[in-house]
């Protein structure tokens, strides 16, 4: 039996099944469930399945470091907390900015002080909001060399230190380790350098964005690693299927049984 909670993201599993049959798929399996967007779902259906929701998208438009839509982060996120509600979730993701189709709305490629001033002011909001209605946001890495290019302060060197300057219990790291593979590496070093700073562990394989055991990436050590500094909250596979989809599932749990 894993020493963490496993979820698994309905988003990229059993792909040819309706969301909400996905999400039963994944509940019978023995997983706790993520989803990305919200407001396109039936969440009374997906509440009715019985599952346990760990996560889901935390905003619905703006970008975090930028002034002119800092606001429409929060306001939006606070239509994600009454969401949020439904399925029991305390985990809503951000991202640095607003994505459409994994790609920024609004492209840069170099960050600002002002972005950094922005981004932390934001986060300052976003973690009162979360202090009354219960729930920590999250702040995702992303990569930019291969899905998410034009993105600012996504590197997860940049989200642990966006954490650390707001220092709020309600504000942490969506830490994503297929993103920091492909942009920094050095996996094991880096979720000790995060500790505390981590609200969830998102997980997938390099390249291909698969399973566990489909790429470059050992993932037990990675798990000895967070048993070892005491991590004992949710790792999530945010990642596709390489083959059969409960086999793909059965070897991410091997991978964080330890």
């Amino acid at each position: 039996m894993s020493q963490f909670q496993l979820a698994v993201s309905a988003e990229m599993v059993f792909t040819d099944l309706p969301i909400v049959e996905r999400v039963r798929r994944i509940h019978d399996l023995g997983f706790a469930t993520e989803i990305w967007s919200w407001d396109d779902k039936d969440l009374d259906a997906l509440a009715a399945t019985g599952a346990t929701f760990t996560s889901m998208t935390g905003y619905l438009r703006g970008d975090l470091i930028d002034p002119q839509t800092a606001d429409e982060v929060v306001r939006t996120a606070e239509l994600s907390v009454k969401a949020a509600e439904k399925l029991g979730v305390t985990r809503l993701t951000l991202h640095t900015a607003e994505l459409v189709d994994g790609l920024p709305a609004r492209p840069r490629l170099r960050a600002t002080g002002a972005m950094w001033t922005t981004a932390l002011r934001t986060l300052e909001k976003l973690g009162e909001l979360g202090a009354s209605a219960g729930v920590q946001f999250c702040v995702e890495n992303l990569n930019t060399i291969v899905d998410h290019p034009g993105v600012p302060l996504a590197r997860a060197k940049d989200t642990l230190a966006l954490i650390e300057g707001v220092g709020h219990p309600n504000v942490k790291m969506m830490l994503d380790l297929y993103h920091a593979q492909i942009g920094e590496g050095n996996l094991i070093e880096l979720v000790r350098r995060c500790g505390t700073a981590i609200g969830e562990i998102q997980v997938a394989d390099v390249p291909g964005r698969c399973q566990p055991g489909t790429g470059e990436i050992y993932y037990p050590a990675v798990a000895i690693a967070l048993r070892d500094m005491g991590y004992r909250g949710t790792v999530g596979l945010e990642g596709y299927a390489a083959g059969d989809d409960v086999d793909a599932l059965e070897a991410f749990r091997a991978a964080f049984t330890v």
